[in-house]
């Protein structure tokens, strides 16, 4: 299913949480938190995510940025997740358009955990 952003080609994709779920723990998916840390201290995070908070988001997946996160690489499928989907959309879509190719929006961790996915 594919949402409304549409950048070169490529959109925002949603993708259901157990998928996701079971993506992460094959290795074939990243999953990225983009909440800030004191909401993560409030509920978790999901395990096997990333942390990278939006207020730096663009500073750490930017592979032209000498703070580029190594976690992230534009030919490796992306799916991210907040508290309700709204922020994980547009750093989905900040994704797109430096170039990632595949990337997912979750929506937010309650949609993880609601799927049986386990908290870190």
């Amino acid at each position: 299913m594919f949402s409304l952003l549409s950048r070169g080609g490529s959109a925002v994709q949603s993708l259901p949480a157990a998928e996701a779920i079971s993506r992460v723990a094959d290795g074939s998916l990243t999953l990225v938190d983009i909440r800030d840390p004191m909401e993560r201290r409030m509920t978790g995070t999901a395990k096997g995510a990333v942390t990278i908070p939006l207020a730096v988001f663009r500073m750490k997946a930017d592979p032209r940025s000498p703070e580029h996160d190594p976690a992230l690489d534009v030919d490796r499928p992306v799916a991210l997740y907040c508290a309700s989907g709204a922020r994980s959309q547009m750093a989905a879509s900040m994704l797109l358009e430096m170039g990632y190719r595949e990337v997912y929006n979750l929506g937010g961790l309650g949609h993880w955990t609601a799927a049986g996915g386990a908290l870190a």
